[in-house]
């Protein structure tokens, strides 16, 4: 039987934040399909939302079409956190972004069944930060029947690793989650996120790529030039 869990948000809060993010960040979520947050994308997916796995080893691969990110990159304010993770790790998820982010931007964070961390906890209430614990993101919005309230799918996102030549150059794609299915680069990978994570991220590559980007130009028109080869 399915329990519901506790959460420091009234009812109606809770939903507008779960409806209303078009992405929802999900830690510990690799490539393995027997694990639950593996699952939890494509039933996320499924329901209308896009999905930003992260795991540091299968980062650079998909998931449901998704890109794993290796970590989060500075720059980016998630909307809601999802932790398949054990509590310590958990705890470390939860310092690093009390430390990155801006308070009156902090995101939901969800504490999947067995990721509940009591001083990440004490930690929130302290700051009075939205949370869910001893809860499952999926059985909530299924429970509840609720669905990605703004339009968030397919979702575009670039890939850039390294050269398999050796040559010290890279290579850039761009990709769509209805039909992507990568894995794991062969060659180190060097970014990887969505377009609005190109938009925002403050990491190396994101920056160079903004920088090549014209009058009057989208984010969208950019990747894509960038991607057609030289006549």
């Amino acid at each position: 039987m399915e329990t519901e869990g506790h959460s420091s948000l009234d009812d109606a809060m809770l939903r507008s934040h779960v409806m209303e993010s078009a992405v929802i960040h999900i830690y510990g979520a690799g490539l393995n399909p027997d694990r639950p947050a593996h699952k939890a994308v494509g039933e996320l997916k499924a329901k209308g939302w896009a999905c930003a796995p992260i795991h540091p080893r299968d980062a650079g691969a998909t998931i449901e079409g998704f890109p794993i990110r290796p970590l989060l990159d500075d720059g980016l304010t998630p909307r809601v956190v999802v932790l398949f993770l054990a509590p310590e790790r958990a705890r470390g998820v939860v310092r690093d972004l009390i430390v990155r982010l801006e308070h009156d931007e902090f995101p939901l964070i969800w504490f999947q069944r067995g990721a509940e961390d009591n001083q990440a906890i004490e930690a929130l209430d302290a700051m009075n930060a939205p949370y869910v614990a001893n809860d499952c993101i999926v059985e909530y919005t299924g429970r509840n029947n609720f669905s990605c309230a703004v339009e968030a799918l397919p979702q575009t996102f670039c890939l850039q690793t390294a050269s398999e030549d050796g040559d010290g150059c890279s290579v850039w794609t761009v990709h769509s989650s209805h039909n992507a299915q990568l894995s794991p680069p062969t060659h180190a990978l060097e970014w990887v996120g969505s377009l609005d994570d190109l938009a925002h991220s403050q990491h190396t590559i994101p920056r160079y790529i903004r920088s090549l980007q014209i009058e009057d130009e989208s984010t969208h028109a950019l990747v894509e030039r960038l991607t057609k080869p030289e006549p």
